[in-house]
């Protein structure tokens, strides 16, 4: 009984933690795009193929 005592409050603080930082990471933008990145891998070459690829610039422009 008394390792309830421990583990019930640490259940609930990670999980107020795990939800904190799946909030933050909504408000910073993370999961804003979730096919670019792999269309990025597949066509490196191919910028005019990936999608919301069109209106950014690279570094070199």
């Amino acid at each position: 009984m008394n390792a309830v005592y421990l583990l019930l409050p640490l259940a609930v603080l990670l999980s107020l933690v795990g939800l904190g930082m799946l909030i933050w990471s909504i408000r910073r933008g993370q999961f804003d795009d979730l096919e670019g990145p792999a269309h990025r891998i597949l066509y490196e070459d191919d910028r005019e193929l990936i999608p919301g690829e069109k209106d950014r610039k690279t570094p070199e422009e």
